[in-house]
């Protein structure tokens, strides 16, 4: 294993903890079948700072890890296939608008938060729906919850992306997309 892959691969899994961290320390209940958490933060992060598979898979993982730590193992496959989905298409939007130049930063952050919010609420509402039987109407009952929690992930996560931006962080991250 090189160097470079090695450095993925820590990275990586340094993100797949935060990302199952940032979900345990604060938990909002909203429902019995969710919570409100800072996952999401981590998750853009990993989209946006990893390489896009990379990036899905510490976001996966992390916060499916989470979700089996704090009893809720029957959403951990779903988690892990929504979160690694929001990482992975927020990662290739954010990189697509990012290319354009610099002075686009702050647009690239907003539309793949957007974007990656989406899936995430659209993804938890079909497996409510159809996997854990719910059915359509149902499943709408999480949309409030699952709103919120996409609103404070977004800006969270940009917020904390412009943070290590302009701290000069991001060097660290130059290479491995």
């Amino acid at each position: 294993m090189n160097h470079q892959s090695l450095r993925r691969l820590v990275l990586s899994a340094l993100f797949a903890a935060l990302a199952c961290i940032a979900t345990l320390v604060i938990q909002l209940h909203v429902s019995p079948n969710g919570y409100i958490n800072l996952g999401d933060c981590i998750v853009l992060l990993c989209g946006w700072l990893l390489s896009p598979v990379y990036g899905a898979a510490a976001a996966g993982i992390g916060s499916a890890m989470a979700d089996i730590l704090s009893g809720y193992a029957y959403y951990a496959p779903a988690t892990l296939v929504v979160k690694a989905l929001m990482a992975l298409f927020g990662g290739m939007a954010f990189r697509a608008v990012s290319a354009h130049g610099r002075h686009r930063i702050l647009a690239a952050c907003i539309l793949s938060a957007v974007i990656a919010e989406c899936i995430m609420a659209g993804g938890y509402y079909l497996f409510e729906a159809f996997v854990l039987g719910l059915g359509p109407v149902g499943a709408l009952i999480s949309m409030p919850g699952n709103a919120i929690q996409a609103l404070g992930g977004g800006i969270s996560g940009i917020v904390v992306y412009l943070l290590l931006r302009r701290s000069g962080a991001l060097k660290l991250f130059n290479d491995l997309s």
